[in-house]
């Protein structure tokens, strides 16, 4: 399978989640123009610029019991038809005219809990031991998303190819 999706959603906040859909946004070194985060303590800065999430792992945790589209997660970006399972801290991806850097997992935290309920939590579901430990084969491998810096600065719309674009040197 290729590295190679489309961007089925761009989503910002004003801070929290949801993030919900734009048409596009331009990405700079601190993510996109008008998103923010609550905790910047946790949340945002150049590593973690925008946050990737799979369409297919939304479906996933919809197939689960929990209720979420696209945004939910709080990402940036929602992507369809790219196996997150196959992404790496240090690749580089070209999304529409921005390039970014993929820095590090997505560790899922408190601001998820909204979608727990009684016994079924979704964090679980996100990120496991095996993930946590940078193990690539885990079955939770990115299900929670993947941050990424932004190197060259663009536009990015819904609709755009997200691509590989090469690897850090």
């Amino acid at each position: 399978m290729s590295l190679r999706g489309i961007i089925h959603q761009v989503s910002l906040s004003p801070g929290g989640i949801p993030k919900l859909a734009v048409p596009e946004a331009f990405a700079g070194p601190l993510g996109l123009d008008g998103d923010n985060q609550r905790n910047k303590k946790y949340h945002g800065g150049p590593l973690q610029a925008l946050l990737l999430v799979s369409l297919d792992d939304l479906d996933f945790l919809r197939a689960a019991g929990f209720p979420v589209v696209p945004g939910d997660l709080g990402e940036n970006l929602t992507i369809q038809g790219l196996d997150f399972r196959q992404l790496r801290a240090g690749m580089q991806l070209r999304a529409g005219a921005a390039v970014l850097e993929l820095t590090k997992l997505r560790q899922p935290c408190a601001t998820l809990d909204p979608y727990n309920r009684p016994g079924h939590r979704i964090q679980p579901l996100l990120m496991d031991p095996l993930a946590k430990a940078g193990d690539p084969s885990s079955p939770c491998w990115a299900r929670g998303g993947f941050y990424a810096s932004v190197l060259q600065p663009g536009l990015i719309r819904h609709g755009d190819i997200l691509e590989l674009a090469g690897l850090a040197v």
